[in-house]
């Protein structure tokens, strides 16, 4: 009989998730699937640990309407497990606040204070909660733990975390926090096995997907990131505006009128490269589009991209090694050459045919910045963690 380990990662429109076996070494996959949600319907994918497909499930539109995802998914999964048995759950939260930095079990306190944090991140906190719910009522027995995006960037310190706001709102928690931290934390891991020798490197990470931003790191620890207070921060994403003039803002509300939800729907919906190429928010649509708004949206993209990897290499006293991950910076070439050709002044000599063929080194022997294209499995950060949580 085999213990595994059940690790949910709720983004907005989907549900990822990666089933491990764990024994004495590192949780070893044995499932990895996604359901999305898109147009009323979901569909469940689901592939094994060698990739060979084992789930390609369409539910219709009146059975999306009901509570019932977890549901499905976990039922899925005891049917897939056979004999085998689930012994734990392991969930990305986004936002552990001050407090919650360190994985710990998600009982009746500990979701009751993290609910309380949704303020902070009113997009991503509530579907990062609710199949923690749900799993409570469907197997109450079943340990469920919460594993913090916020908590790889924890040690943040003056002047990084601060805003020049009055003190008195920063003791009250208004500090930058930094997001994407699951993610970071497996590409520091996977520095450190695949070139032990260059922990020390000065780093950027860019985690480039519908969610976008970047990471300063040395010797595995992060020294500033694009993200702060909320998910909105940075650089431009899908449907999120980035960093923006708070006076925007103001403008917003005092002369065009609009309310706090209207507010709260056109940044974190409406904006980002949707906004800007009013043709969609996935990059794969917009790099095939020949509508010039498209063109405009990447160029805005890559320019704020670009121009913060700079603001990172400033933190970090010069910049040795440039990563990109996440599913644009994993995928979208034209997007990496673009970007690399607005860093070539740092002295990044880009190599057009190792990016092309999707090569894991991008940078020519002669480039004063090493550049990386790395996976990353944000699943087994989680599973990793829940299984040092139960011993």
């Amino acid at each position: 009989m085999t213990d595994a380990i059940l690790a949910l990662n709720a983004g907005s429109s989907s549900i990822k998730f990666g089933l491990f076996e764990i024994g004495s070494g590192d949780p070893a996959l044995l499932v990895r699937g996604e359901i999305e949600e898109k147009d009323g319907a979901r569909r469940l994918v689901a592939r094994s640990g060698a990739g060979q497909s084992l789930a390609d499930q369409r539910w219709g539109s009146q059975r999306a309407e009901q509570d019932d995802l977890p549901g499905d998914l976990l039922g899925w999964i005891e049917a897939h497990l056979g004999q085998d048995r689930l012994v734990a759950a392991g969930h990305r939260i986004v936002h552990g606040g001050r407090a919650y930095f360190e994985t710990c079990q998600l009982d009746e306190r500990a979701i009751a204070a993290l609910t309380a944090l949704t303020p902070l991140a009113p997009l991503h906190q509530p579907r990062s909660l609710a199949p923690v719910r749900a799993l409570a009522r469907l197997r109450p027995d079943l340990p469920q733990f919460g594993c913090f995006d916020t908590a790889f960037h924890h040690g943040l310190a003056p002047p990084v975390s601060r805003f020049a706001i009055p003190r008195a709102f920063e003791v009250r928690g208004i500090r930058r926090y930094g997001f994407h931290g699951l993610s970071y934390e497996f590409i520091a891991r996977l520095l450190a096995e695949i070139a032990p020798g260059d922990t020390g490197k000065r780093t950027v990470v860019a985690h480039l997907g519908n969610g976008a931003s970047l990471c300063a790191m040395r010797d595995g620890k992060s020294l500033d990131t694009t993200m702060g207070f909320s998910a909105l921060d940075g650089l431009v994403m899908g449907t999120r505006c980035g960093a923006l003039d708070p006076g925007v803002l103001l403008y917003l509300q005092q002369v065009e009128g609009l309310s706090i939800a209207e507010l709260d729907d056109l940044l974190y919906r409406q904006s980002g490269l949707l906004g800007v190429s009013g043709v969609s928010g996935d990059m794969r649509t917009l790099l095939a589009s020949q509508d010039p708004h498209a063109a405009e949206a990447i160029d805005l993209f890559v320019f704020r991209l670009a121009r913060e990897i700079t603001a990172m290499a400033n933190t970090l006293g010069g910049l040795d090694r440039l990563v990109f991950t996440g599913g644009i910076g994993e995928h979208a070439h034209q997007i990496r050459a673009l970007a690399a050709r607005r860093l070539e002044w740092l002295g990044l000599r880009f190599e057009d045919k190792a990016n092309l063929d999707g090569k894991q080194r991008i940078s020519r022997d002669d480039s004063r910045i090493e550049v990386l294209v790395l996976a990353t499995d944000e699943e087994l950060t989680i599973a990793r963690h829940v299984c040092r949580a139960i011993g």
